[in-house]
Parts: C-alpha cells; sequence; structure tokens
C-alpha cells in the first residue's frame, strides 16, 4: 500500500509515527500528511522548513514512487504518486487476487459479539442493523489478520422469560403481542407462567431467531448462554471474586459494584436485598468468561437503549485487568422504516413490527445487508423500502452489481480472460503505459485505496466505509466505460484495459464477499 509506504519512509527518516490521509481532491495531491506541523518543535524548526527538510529526504529515499512532493501553507506535504507506478498495480491486483486487500496489521484474538436478543420474539430491523454491521466488521478484521470468533449471548434467565410466559399463558401480567405469540400458545400448553417462559424461549431460539440468522447470511461460532453461567457457578465466581478485589461491598442488604471507582457516574447493584441478582450480574461473570477464553479484544454491538450500560461493562472489564481500549462497544442507532415519504411505524410492545424475515424476503438478502451497512452506527438508519425494491441505478446495490455482471459482459466477449491476466500468464507483456486517460487512471487510482479502506475499518470499526467506497469504484468504472472503448481494435490498448476491468472485477469480488453480497455474472 502507498500510504503504508510513505508511513514506513517517515518513520526510518524521523522515528516518527506519522498520519498519513488520502486525498479526495487531487489536485493537493494523492496523499498528505501534517506532520511538520506537528513536530515542528521537534525539528527546532517552523512549519514549513520543517516540511521542506522532509522532503528532500522523502526523494531520495522513494524517487521511483512519486511525481512529485509538494509543501503547502501552512506546513502540509503533498504527494502525488506518479502515473508509472499507478499503471503498475495493476498487475499486482490481478497477481494476488483474492488475497488483495489482506493485511496482517493487527493480530488479535478478537470476540465480536452482536445481535443477542432477548430470546421472547422475532428478530427486528434493529436487531438486524447490529447482525449485519457485527458480521462484516468480523470479515474485515479477519482480512486483517485477527483471529475472530463470531458471539451470540442468549439471555435465557431474569423477567424478560417470566414476561413471555405470562404473555403466552395469556394472564394479565400479559406484556408481548403480536401473531408469534398466538404461535406459540398453541405450541406450549405448560400453565405455570415461568415455566411457559422457558418453555417458550427454547422455542422462539429455536424455531425463530436461529433459521432468521441463518437466512442473514449469518454464521456464529458460539451461542452463549445465561443460565449455563448460573448452572456452573460463574456469577458467583466472579461477584467473589470483586469481593475480594475489595471492588464490591455489601450495603443495605445487597451487594454493589463499586463501578465508580473506574469512572461510572455511581456505583452498581449486583444482588437485590431480596438476594435477587441483577443483569449486570451474570454480564459480568460473561465478561470474565471471555476474558478467560483468552481474548485480546471485546467488541459488542449494542441497540441504542444500551447507551446508559457502557460505562459499567468498560468498569468490569478494567475490574479484571482489561484496558478500556480492549473493549469497544458500538451503540447502534434507531432504524426508521419508510414507503417512500411515508414512514412505516412500528411498537414492538403494541405488536406492530417488521421482523427481519419478512424483510430479507421482500427486499432480498444483497438489499438488506448492504443497506444496513450504509450509515455510521452513530447515526439513525432510514430503510427506505420502495428504494430498496427498485431495479434501477437509484437503488445502490443494482447500480454495484450492474458494474460487475457490466465486466462480466465485457470479458465473455474476448472469449480469452485467462489469458489476458498477467498474473496468469507471465509470459504476455501487457503495456499498462497505454492507460494514460484520466478516467483510466481513476479507477487505477480508486482500486489501489481498497486495501487502505480496510485497514481503517480494522482500526475504527466504522463499517459504513466499505459500501461507500464499493459505490466510488462503480461510479468510477461506469464512467471509465462511458469515456473508452474497452474492446478496441488497437490490441496492445484492449489488452490493457481489459486487464483494468479484470482488476476492477477483482476488487468488487472481495468487496462484496466482505459485504456478504453475491457477485452477479449477469443482469
Amino acid at each position: 500500500m502507498i500510504r503504508q509506504k510513505i508511513k514506513k519512509t517517515i518513520k526510518e527518516l524521523t522515528g516518527i509515527e506519522a498520519k498519513v490521509e488520502r486525498q479526495n481532491n487531487t489536485e493537493y495531491g494523492d496523499y498528505s500528511t501534517n506532520l511538520a506541523m506537528v513536530f515542528a518543535k521537534n525539528f527546532k524548526k517552523n512549519p514549513i522548513e520543517t516540511a521542506n527538510l522532509l522532503v528532500e529526504k522523502i526523494k531520495k529515499s522513494d524517487k521511483d514512487i512519486f511525481e512529485k512532493i509538494e509543501v503547502a501553507h501552512p506546513g502540509f506535504i503533498n504527494f502525488f504518486i506518479s502515473k508509472e507506478y499507478f499503471q503498475n498495480q495493476i498487475h499486482e491486483i490481478l497477481k494476488q487476487g483474492k488475497d488483495f486487500g489482506k493485511n496482517s496489521l493487527l493480530k488479535d484474538k478478537v470476540n465480536v459479539e452482536f445481535i443477542s436478543a432477548n430470546p421472547t420474539g422475532p428478530l427486528t430491523l434493529g436487531n438486524g442493523r447490529g447482525g449485519f454491521c457485527g458480521d462484516v466488521l468480523a470479515n474485515i478484521l479477519e482480512k486483517s489478520g485477527c483471529r475472530v470468533t463470531r458471539e451470540y449471548y442468549i439471555n435465557d434467565v431474569g423477567e424478560q422469560i417470566k414476561k413471555l410466559g405470562h404473555s403466552v399463558i395469556g394472564d394479565s401480567n400479559a406484556v408481548y403481542k403480536g401473531d408469534y405469540i398466538y404461535q406459540l400458545r398453541n405450541e406450549i400448553k405448560e400453565k405455570d407462567p415461568e415455566k411457559a417462559g422457558e418453555q417458550a424461549s427454547k422455542y422462539v431460539l429455536k424455531k425463530m431467531i436461529k433459521p432468521t440468522v441463518k437466512k442473514m447470511g449469518i454464521n456464529f461460532d458460539v451461542w452463549s448462554s445465561e443460565k449455563e453461567l448460573y448452572k456452573k457457578n460463574e456469577v458467583e465466581k466472579a461477584l467473589n471474586s470483586l469481593l475480594r478485589k475489595k471492588l464490591a461491598y455489601r450495603k443495605d442488604n445487597a451487594l454493589w459494584f463499586k463501578s465508580s471507582f473506574f469512572g461510572d457516574d455511581k456505583d452498581r447493584v449486583l444482588v437485590k436485598s431480596n438476594g435477587q441478582f441483577t443483569y449486570l450480574a451474570s454480564d459480568i461473570a460473561y465478561l470474565k468468561n471471555k476474558i478467560n477464553r483468552g481474548f485480546d479484544k471485546l467488541i459488542y454491538f449494542w441497540g441504542a437503549d444500551h447507551h446508559g450500560y457502557v460505562k459499567r461493562i468498560e468498569s468490569a472489564g478494567r475490574s479484571f485487568g482489561l484496558d478500556s481500549e480492549k473493549i469497544a462497544i458500538i451503540v447502534m442507532q434507531l432504524v426508521r422504516l419508510f414507503e417512500g415519504n411515508k414512514e412505516i411505524r412500528m411498537s414492538k410492545r403494541a405488536g406492530k413490527y417488521f421482523t427481519i424475515d419478512k424483510l430479507i424476503d421482500e427486499v432480498g438478502l444483497d438489499v438488506a445487508r448492504f443497506f444496513f451497512l450504509t450509515k455510521s452506527p452513530e447515526t439513525h438508519l432510514n430503510f427506505d423500502l420502495r428504494l430498496a425494491k427498485e431495479q434501477s441505478e437509484k437503488n445502490p446495490v443494482y447500480y454495484l452489481q450492474y458494474a460487475y455482471a457490466r465486466i462480466s459482459s465485457i470479458l465473455r466477449k474476448t472469449k480469452d480472460e485467462k489469458n489476458l491476466s498477467t498474473a496468469k500468464n507471465k509470459k504476455q507483456q501487457i503495456d499498462y503505459k497505454l492507460l494514460s486517460h484520466s478516467s483510466e487512471l481513476r479507477v487505477i487510482r480508486q482500486l489501489i485505496g481498497f486495501p487502505e479502506v480496510i485497514e481503517d475499518i480494522g482500526k475504527d470499526y466504522q463499517v459504513q466505509k466499505l459500501p461507500q467506497y464499493s459505490i466510488d469504484l462503480a461510479a468510477d468504472f461506469h464512467r471509465f466505460y462511458s469515456s473508452c472503448q474497452v474492446l478496441t481494435r488497437d490490441q496492445g490498448l484492449r489488452n490493457a484495459r481489459i486487464n483494468l476491468a479484470l482488476a476492477t472485477k477483482t476488487v468488487l469480488k472481495n468487496s462484496f464477499d466482505l459485504m456478504g453480497i453475491s457477485s452477479p455474472e449477469k443482469m
């Protein structure tokens, strides 16, 4: 990766880990760093002088990569990559194939826990958002060298299970509503609400949640049960450990976690005065269970209603020696469903909701996955059913897959796709210097940015960068296709352009695979 090369060169010359950014406006170069402004004092010079000093050293070190390096006020260093270097990267993309974008920058053993919806009903749109984002992040972390475990935590004890039981037997304490409750009533004949709740939760997990997870294209490595934590005395052991560390104390006949010691706004109850365990007690035991399994990093995907719970889990992690940076809690904001301009109102308590199962049936798995990935977790997501069903370039999934199918159509016309790739036939020489049109160079520039997108997501977990990258690449390819005749009579140029199309197809396929969407050869 070019960015890594620049960073490596700067570090070798200065010993400093520089922040190098990819430029959107190529008028100011392909990459830029503000290193000279940040560390000017270290060099005992002003930023411009520092930048000029660094530029001279970098030019001597990596002169074959850059067309030029410029210093811009008030001290930015802008890197312009040479046309020849760009052109030669096509061969590298084709050579690496499905491994293009792969890196070994991260080597952690990571646990990614997502969905983890209570087994009290079908999975909803909110569960779908966290589910798809968690699955894609896990894919990207694996691409970045991590050993990843995908995990679903089943809250199969507690008040919500009792409430489900009351709802199934239909007494005055019923809470849950919806068609699935009638389905449960036909299946569960137990009249004791607690036992009915246990039976119903098992049915929901087996017959509703797990089939939907499979339909979502997600394969969990581990399904962890809260009930098992109690059976194995892991909850009691975790609380005793906190007591020994003097991080838990008894007050008013209750047991409290000293979470304020780690920055929480107040201490939290672990065991109530009536002897009942709180959810936090088992959540702490579950966290300790993960630590005992040797994970270096714990990543959680939670719904918006869990925002206030973040500090408690971070505090629990620190109480067992896990630094704050080793726990990442991603809170997913709400999903609103629209049919054009009209919002479809939902209320789980009133039994009015849209299941992820139904959504996939209506719009297809590819569209469902892609749409849920397009927004940052911190922002609300508006899902437009009308747009999702549209078979036109207005639909971003159609637009993307059409680019892939278009390339496949071009390659079918050549009848010799395998012979044209320099990676598969090293004897054949492709003159990539012929690719000098601005639209061709734009595609190449976009292609070589793919590994950087993977690197960035592996660090900041902002999975929405991947669908945006894919759309940008498809747009650049469509522009190239409109501007340049691929199957031209000039055989040399034809071969070079076909290889450019092949490289684009490779990168699109790699991005599709990470997002979990299909790669249609025809549309």
